[in-house]
């Protein structure tokens, strides 16, 4: 017999798994590794939804790009079918907003039924998947996508880190002025909305986010407040910025561009809002790393 309270996790040891996994005990949850278990391995007897986190994430080294499409397609989709084949009624697939693009900079925010254009194999990857995952729906097998922007929080890597650590280091940066929107999702706010979704077995797209956008200057200032450091954010020159996108594009987009989510329906949708303010959840991630770098 199925019990919708159980539930088997892809990727738990990650960021998110993690997380989820720590509030998250009242489920019966069962951690699948496939790393070490080929899928045909797998038994989804008697679960009642697969929370498929595991994925090949943007490698600032670069991966073969068919390793992209081999982890987050292919293998999603395996998984997905298994689970189908064995009576699991849920399928909830983590996406992320790069199935949009790369930039709303001039645009308006993208939400639930916006175009799609991803741009690197990443993305490209991520959307085939879920194409592929929605074929396979029907009136006994549901399937939820989450796209979501970047997350943070505690156990946080790669660019929110650097950023964090950028600024408990030193007192002048040239960020300050910088009036962009990009949505980012606080890793307790995702954790509670893939909890929303698992329990009322809910089904479509799905967008996670924060209440607000910040601009990368709002960033900065919220992690100098919770760092207790006084920081000085100036304004790099329009010439400079030119200079420095000329040769590392992608660096100014990041800290100049938008990229903004509308979750307004998501969170309609599903009666959701968002349980944490990006302050706590900013906060929650200074303090650790504090803790780290002691």
């Amino acid at each position: 017999m199925i019990n919708t309270m159980n539930i088997a996790i892809t990727g738990s040891s990650g960021f998110v798994g993690s997380n989820f996994i720590k509030i998250s005990n009242y489920f019966g949850i069962t951690e699948v590794d496939l790393l070490t278990q080929k899928v045909n391995e797998i038994s989804f007897v008697g679960i009642g939804s697969v929370l498929h986190l595991a994925a090949l994430v943007h490698q600032m080294k670069g991966a073969p790009e068919e390793q992209y499409f081999k982890v987050n397609r292919d293998l999603a989709y395996e998984v997905a079918k298994k689970a189908k084949a064995e009576g699991v009624k849920q399928f909830v697939f983590m996406s992320t907003a790069k199935v949009f693009g790369e930039s709303t900079s001039g645009k308006h925010a993208w939400d639930e039924n916006s175009d799609c254009n991803p741009k690197d194999p990443y993305g490209k990857s991520k959307y085939e998947a879920e194409r592929l995952l929605l074929g396979l729906q029907d009136e006994n097998f549901k399937v939820a996508i989450v796209r979501s922007p970047l997350v943070y929080g505690v156990g946080v890597k790669a660019n929110m880190y650097n950023l964090v650590k950028l600024i408990n280091k030193f007192p002048v940066l040239p960020l300050g002025d910088i009036n962009n929107r990009r949505s980012m999702v606080y890793v307790g706010n995702l954790v509670a909305l893939l909890k929303h979704i698992i329990e009322t077995q809910a089904s479509g797209i799905f967008i996670a986010g924060d209440r607000e956008p910040l601009s990368t200057t709002g960033l900065s200032k919220l992690i100098s407040k919770a760092s207790n450091r006084k920081v000085i954010f100036f304004k790099v020159p329009v010439v400079v910025r030119k200079l420095i996108g000329g040769i590392k594009p992608a660096i100014i987009d990041r800290l100049f561009g938008s990229l903004e989510l509308d979750n307004s329906g998501t969170n309609k949708k599903l009666n959701f809002i968002p349980p944490y303010e990006t302050e706590y959840g900013i906060r929650e991630m200074v303090e650790w790393y504090k803790r780290e770098a002691r």
